[in-house]
Protein backbone atom coordinates (compact mmCIF):
# COMPACT_ATOMS: atom_id res chain seq x y z
CA UNK A 1 0.00 0.00 0.00
CA UNK A 2 1.33 3.41 -1.00
CA UNK A 3 1.49 5.85 1.95
CA UNK A 4 -0.70 8.90 1.81
CA UNK A 5 1.01 12.15 0.72
CA UNK A 6 1.06 13.49 4.28
CA UNK A 7 2.63 10.31 5.59
CA UNK A 8 5.18 10.33 2.74
CA UNK A 9 6.21 13.83 3.73
CA UNK A 10 6.56 12.78 7.39
CA UNK A 11 8.65 9.76 6.39
CA UNK A 12 10.85 11.99 4.25
CA UNK A 13 11.31 14.37 7.14
CA UNK A 14 12.23 11.51 9.46
CA UNK A 15 14.73 10.15 6.94
CA UNK A 16 16.29 13.59 6.53
CA UNK A 17 16.48 14.01 10.30
CA UNK A 18 18.13 10.61 10.63
CA UNK A 19 20.74 11.56 8.05
CA UNK A 20 21.38 14.84 9.86
CA UNK A 21 21.78 13.04 13.20
CA UNK A 22 24.18 10.52 11.66
CA UNK A 23 26.11 13.31 9.96
CA UNK A 24 26.27 15.32 13.17
CA UNK A 25 27.51 12.28 15.05
CA UNK A 26 30.19 11.68 12.45
CA UNK A 27 31.25 15.32 12.56
CA UNK A 28 31.33 15.23 16.34
CA UNK A 29 33.49 12.10 16.32
CA UNK A 30 35.76 13.66 13.70
CA UNK A 31 36.08 16.86 15.72
CA UNK A 32 36.87 14.87 18.85
CA UNK A 33 39.60 12.98 17.00
CA UNK A 34 41.02 16.22 15.60
CA UNK A 35 41.12 17.69 19.11
CA UNK A 36 42.97 14.65 20.37
CA UNK A 37 45.55 14.85 17.59
CA UNK A 38 45.89 18.64 17.73
CA UNK A 39 46.56 18.57 21.45
CA UNK A 40 49.56 16.35 21.04
CA UNK A 41 47.37 13.88 22.86
CA UNK A 42 48.48 14.78 26.39
CA UNK A 43 49.50 11.15 26.59
CA UNK A 44 50.54 9.49 29.80
CA UNK A 45 54.07 8.16 29.66
CA UNK A 46 54.85 4.97 31.61
CA UNK A 47 56.41 6.08 34.89
CA UNK A 48 57.96 4.52 37.93
CA UNK A 49 58.96 5.68 41.40
CA UNK A 50 55.38 6.93 41.99
CA UNK A 51 55.89 9.78 39.52
CA UNK A 52 53.35 10.63 36.83
CA UNK A 53 54.68 11.78 33.46
CA UNK A 54 52.27 13.49 31.08
CA UNK A 55 53.15 14.43 27.50
CA UNK A 56 51.57 17.82 26.77
CA UNK A 57 53.25 18.55 23.43
CA UNK A 58 55.49 16.44 21.18
CA UNK A 59 58.57 17.80 22.97
CA UNK A 60 57.06 18.91 26.26
CA UNK A 61 56.31 16.93 29.42
CA UNK A 62 54.91 17.39 32.91
CA UNK A 63 56.28 15.39 35.84
CA UNK A 64 54.01 15.21 38.88
CA UNK A 65 54.46 13.57 42.26
CA UNK A 66 57.87 14.98 43.22
CA UNK A 67 56.60 18.06 45.08
CA UNK A 68 55.71 21.01 42.87
CA UNK A 69 54.97 20.24 39.23
CA UNK A 70 58.04 19.94 36.98
CA UNK A 71 57.97 20.97 33.31
CA UNK A 72 60.42 19.40 30.86
CA UNK A 73 61.19 20.71 27.36
CA UNK A 74 63.43 18.47 25.21
CA UNK A 75 65.17 19.03 21.90
CA UNK A 76 68.44 19.04 20.01
CA UNK A 77 69.99 21.62 22.37
CA UNK A 78 69.26 19.50 25.42
CA UNK A 79 66.71 19.68 28.22
CA UNK A 80 65.21 22.71 29.91
CA UNK A 81 63.55 21.93 33.26
CA UNK A 82 61.26 24.29 35.12
CA UNK A 83 61.37 23.57 38.87
CA UNK A 84 63.10 20.59 40.37
CA UNK A 85 60.73 19.14 42.96
CA UNK A 86 61.74 18.17 46.46
CA UNK A 87 65.21 16.96 47.43
CA UNK A 88 63.94 13.52 48.44
CA UNK A 89 62.54 12.81 44.94
CA UNK A 90 65.39 14.27 42.90
CA UNK A 91 66.88 10.91 41.96
CA UNK A 92 63.55 9.69 40.65
CA UNK A 93 63.09 12.90 38.66
CA UNK A 94 66.53 12.54 37.03
CA UNK A 95 65.68 8.94 36.13
CA UNK A 96 62.34 10.00 34.64
CA UNK A 97 64.01 12.65 32.48
CA UNK A 98 66.61 10.17 31.27
CA UNK A 99 63.81 7.85 30.18
CA UNK A 100 62.41 10.69 28.07
CA UNK A 101 65.65 11.65 26.33
CA UNK A 102 69.39 10.95 26.37
CA UNK A 103 70.08 14.68 25.91
CA UNK A 104 71.73 16.46 28.87
CA UNK A 105 69.90 18.88 31.14
CA UNK A 106 71.05 22.40 30.23
CA UNK A 107 68.92 24.64 32.43
CA UNK A 108 66.92 24.36 35.62
CA UNK A 109 64.61 27.36 36.03
CA UNK A 110 63.05 28.03 39.43
CA UNK A 111 59.64 29.71 39.73
CA UNK A 112 60.18 30.52 43.43
CA UNK A 113 62.34 29.52 46.40
CA UNK A 114 59.83 27.01 47.79
CA UNK A 115 61.50 23.80 48.98
CA UNK A 116 59.19 21.60 46.90
CA UNK A 117 60.29 23.51 43.78
CA UNK A 118 64.04 23.96 44.40
CA UNK A 119 64.94 21.00 46.63
CA UNK A 120 66.08 18.93 43.65
CA UNK A 121 68.20 21.72 42.10
CA UNK A 122 71.56 20.28 43.02
CA UNK A 123 70.84 16.75 41.80
CA UNK A 124 69.34 17.91 38.49
CA UNK A 125 72.13 20.40 37.89
CA UNK A 126 74.85 17.82 38.55
CA UNK A 127 73.06 15.35 36.28
CA UNK A 128 73.25 17.90 33.45
CA UNK A 129 75.88 19.79 31.53
CA UNK A 130 76.24 23.52 31.07
CA UNK A 131 76.12 25.11 27.63
CA UNK A 132 79.17 27.13 28.66
CA UNK A 133 81.96 24.68 27.97
CA UNK A 134 85.03 26.91 28.26
CA UNK A 135 87.28 26.05 31.18
CA UNK A 136 85.72 24.68 34.34
CA UNK A 137 82.83 27.17 34.48
CA UNK A 138 80.18 25.84 36.88
CA UNK A 139 82.07 22.57 37.05
CA UNK A 140 80.24 21.42 33.91
CA UNK A 141 76.87 21.27 35.68
CA UNK A 142 73.63 22.60 34.23
CA UNK A 143 72.81 26.24 34.95
CA UNK A 144 70.21 27.12 37.59
CA UNK A 145 68.26 30.27 36.67
CA UNK A 146 66.01 32.21 39.04
CA UNK A 147 65.01 35.70 40.12
CA UNK A 148 67.59 37.41 42.29
CA UNK A 149 65.33 37.22 45.34
CA UNK A 150 65.33 33.43 45.10
CA UNK A 151 69.10 33.40 45.60
CA UNK A 152 68.67 35.73 48.58
CA UNK A 153 66.14 33.34 50.12
CA UNK A 154 68.23 30.25 49.46
CA UNK A 155 71.59 31.73 50.45
CA UNK A 156 73.06 31.90 53.92
CA UNK A 157 72.06 34.99 55.94
CA UNK A 158 74.88 36.53 57.96
CA UNK A 159 75.65 34.30 60.90
CA UNK A 160 73.03 31.71 59.96
CA UNK A 161 73.23 28.42 58.06
CA UNK A 162 71.65 28.16 54.62
CA UNK A 163 68.48 26.06 54.35
CA UNK A 164 69.88 24.62 51.09
CA UNK A 165 73.32 23.31 50.05
CA UNK A 166 75.38 25.69 47.94
CA UNK A 167 75.06 23.36 44.96
CA UNK A 168 71.32 24.04 44.90
CA UNK A 169 71.67 27.82 44.72
CA UNK A 170 70.90 29.64 41.46
CA UNK A 171 73.98 30.20 39.31
CA UNK A 172 72.28 32.78 37.07
CA UNK A 173 69.94 35.44 38.47
CA UNK A 174 68.12 38.46 37.11
CA UNK A 175 66.12 41.35 38.52
CA UNK A 176 64.63 42.86 35.39
CA UNK A 177 61.01 42.14 34.37
CA UNK A 178 61.98 39.72 31.57
CA UNK A 179 64.77 37.27 30.88
CA UNK A 180 64.79 35.29 27.64
CA UNK A 181 66.66 32.59 25.75
CA UNK A 182 66.22 30.56 22.56
CA UNK A 183 66.67 26.81 22.91
CA UNK A 184 65.29 23.75 21.16
CA UNK A 185 63.78 25.82 18.39
CA UNK A 186 61.67 28.16 20.48
CA UNK A 187 61.81 31.35 22.46
CA UNK A 188 61.61 30.96 26.24
CA UNK A 189 60.56 33.97 28.31
CA UNK A 190 61.13 34.05 32.06
CA UNK A 191 58.77 36.71 33.39
CA UNK A 192 59.34 38.13 36.86
CA UNK A 193 56.29 38.71 39.06
CA UNK A 194 57.34 40.61 42.21
CA UNK A 195 55.31 40.43 45.41
CA UNK A 196 52.82 37.77 44.30
CA UNK A 197 53.02 34.37 46.02
CA UNK A 198 56.49 35.54 47.18
CA UNK A 199 58.92 38.25 46.10
CA UNK A 200 60.83 35.88 43.81
CA UNK A 201 58.10 34.46 41.56
CA UNK A 202 58.53 33.97 37.84
CA UNK A 203 56.37 32.50 35.10
CA UNK A 204 58.04 30.70 32.20
CA UNK A 205 56.48 31.01 28.75
CA UNK A 206 57.49 28.54 26.04
CA UNK A 207 56.33 30.43 23.00
CA UNK A 208 56.31 27.78 20.27
CA UNK A 209 54.99 25.03 22.54
CA UNK A 210 52.38 27.53 23.79
CA UNK A 211 52.84 26.46 27.40
CA UNK A 212 53.13 28.71 30.45
CA UNK A 213 54.57 27.34 33.69
CA UNK A 214 53.02 29.42 36.48
CA UNK A 215 54.55 27.97 39.65
CA UNK A 216 52.62 28.62 42.85
CA UNK A 217 51.10 31.81 41.48
CA UNK A 218 48.46 29.30 40.38
CA UNK A 219 47.56 26.39 42.65
CA UNK A 220 44.28 24.74 41.71
CA UNK A 221 44.28 22.56 44.83
CA UNK A 222 43.79 25.45 47.28
CA UNK A 223 43.58 29.19 47.79
CA UNK A 224 46.84 30.84 46.67
CA UNK A 225 49.52 30.93 49.34
CA UNK A 226 50.32 34.59 50.01
CA UNK A 227 53.64 34.23 51.81
CA UNK A 228 53.92 37.64 53.44
CA UNK A 229 57.08 36.67 55.33
CA UNK A 230 58.80 36.27 51.95
CA UNK A 231 57.35 39.34 50.26
CA UNK A 232 54.03 38.04 48.95
CA UNK A 233 50.96 40.25 48.61
CA UNK A 234 47.34 39.82 47.54
CA UNK A 235 47.38 42.62 44.97
CA UNK A 236 50.65 41.32 43.53
CA UNK A 237 49.05 37.87 43.30
CA UNK A 238 46.08 39.26 41.38
CA UNK A 239 48.40 41.25 39.11
CA UNK A 240 50.31 38.03 38.35
CA UNK A 241 47.09 36.16 37.58
CA UNK A 242 46.00 39.00 35.28
CA UNK A 243 49.30 38.73 33.42
CA UNK A 244 48.81 34.99 33.15
CA UNK A 245 45.34 35.56 31.66
CA UNK A 246 46.85 37.97 29.13
CA UNK A 247 49.56 35.48 28.13
CA UNK A 248 47.20 32.55 27.57
CA UNK A 249 45.04 32.33 24.45
CA UNK A 250 41.76 30.38 24.53
CA UNK A 251 40.45 28.19 21.73
CA UNK A 252 38.67 30.82 19.67
CA UNK A 253 36.91 31.10 17.29
CA UNK A 254 36.55 27.29 17.23
CA UNK A 255 35.55 26.86 20.86
CA UNK A 256 34.62 23.19 20.44
CA UNK A 257 38.29 22.28 20.23
CA UNK A 258 40.18 21.44 23.37
CA UNK A 259 43.02 23.66 22.26
CA UNK A 260 44.74 26.89 23.23
CA UNK A 261 47.54 27.77 25.60
CA UNK A 262 48.30 25.23 28.33
CA UNK A 263 49.02 26.59 31.81
CA UNK A 264 50.89 24.40 34.29
CA UNK A 265 50.14 25.33 37.92
CA UNK A 266 52.45 24.71 40.84
CA UNK A 267 50.03 22.00 41.98
CA UNK A 268 46.85 20.56 40.54
CA UNK A 269 45.51 19.96 37.04
CA UNK A 270 46.75 21.52 33.83
CA UNK A 271 44.65 24.59 32.97
CA UNK A 272 43.58 26.72 30.04
CA UNK A 273 42.83 30.45 30.02
CA UNK A 274 39.23 29.98 31.17
CA UNK A 275 40.44 28.08 34.24
CA UNK A 276 42.87 30.89 35.09
CA UNK A 277 40.13 33.50 34.66
CA UNK A 278 37.88 31.60 37.08
CA UNK A 279 40.69 31.32 39.62
CA UNK A 280 41.59 35.01 39.23
CA UNK A 281 37.97 36.03 39.66
CA UNK A 282 37.68 33.92 42.81
CA UNK A 283 40.77 35.50 44.37
CA UNK A 284 39.58 38.98 43.39
CA UNK A 285 36.12 38.47 44.89
CA UNK A 286 37.56 37.32 48.21
CA UNK A 287 39.99 40.25 48.20
CA UNK A 288 37.17 42.70 47.52
CA UNK A 289 35.02 41.26 50.30
CA UNK A 290 37.84 41.63 52.80
CA UNK A 291 38.63 45.14 51.56
CA UNK A 292 35.00 46.22 51.91
CA UNK A 293 34.87 44.77 55.41
CA UNK A 294 38.03 46.68 56.37
CA UNK A 295 36.44 49.84 55.00
CA UNK A 296 33.43 49.15 57.22
CA UNK A 297 35.64 49.10 60.31
CA UNK A 298 35.55 45.36 60.94
CA UNK A 299 38.38 43.64 62.80
CA UNK A 300 40.20 40.56 61.53
CA UNK A 301 38.18 38.36 63.89
CA UNK A 302 34.93 39.84 62.62
CA UNK A 303 35.99 39.47 59.01
CA UNK A 304 37.00 35.86 59.53
CA UNK A 305 33.66 35.15 61.22
CA UNK A 306 31.82 36.67 58.23
CA UNK A 307 33.37 33.98 55.96
CA UNK A 308 34.57 36.15 53.05
CA UNK A 309 35.67 32.99 51.19
CA UNK A 310 32.12 31.60 51.20
CA UNK A 311 31.16 29.94 47.99
CA UNK A 312 34.76 28.89 47.36
CA UNK A 313 35.87 27.27 50.62
CA UNK A 314 34.50 23.87 49.73
CA UNK A 315 36.58 23.72 46.55
CA UNK A 316 39.76 25.51 47.60
CA UNK A 317 39.64 25.73 51.38
CA UNK A 318 40.69 23.60 54.31
CA UNK A 319 40.19 23.70 58.07
CA UNK A 320 43.54 22.01 58.75
CA UNK A 321 46.95 21.57 57.21
CA UNK A 322 49.69 24.02 56.23
CA UNK A 323 47.37 26.52 54.48
CA UNK A 324 43.82 26.84 55.75
CA UNK A 325 40.98 29.06 54.61
CA UNK A 326 41.53 31.27 57.65
CA UNK A 327 45.24 31.51 56.81
CA UNK A 328 44.30 32.84 53.39
CA UNK A 329 41.80 35.36 54.76
CA UNK A 330 44.33 36.55 57.34
CA UNK A 331 47.02 36.97 54.67
CA UNK A 332 44.63 39.00 52.52
CA UNK A 333 43.71 41.17 55.51
CA UNK A 334 47.27 41.92 56.58
CA UNK A 335 48.40 42.46 53.00
CA UNK A 336 45.67 45.06 52.40
CA UNK A 337 46.34 46.74 55.75
CA UNK A 338 50.05 46.99 54.96
CA UNK A 339 49.41 48.48 51.51
CA UNK A 340 47.00 51.05 52.93
CA UNK A 341 49.64 52.53 55.24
Amino acid sequence: MTPAPGKRRNLARLATAAVLVISAGALFAEARELRRVAQGAQARVPATDDLEVLQLRPNFYLIAGAGGHIAVQVGDDGVVVVDAGSASRAGAVVAAIRRLTPRPIRYVINTSADADHVGGNEALSKAGQTLFTSGDFLGGAASILAAEDVLKRMGAPTGKPSPFPAGAWPTETFDQPRKYMYLNGEGIEVLRQPAAHTDGDVMVFFRRSDVVVAGDILDTTRFPVIDRARGGSINGEIAALNRLVDLAIPSVPIVSREAGTLVIPGHGRVCDQVDVVEYRDMVTIVRDRVRDAIGGGMSLAQITASAPARGYARRYGSDSGPWTTNDFVEAVYHSLMQESR
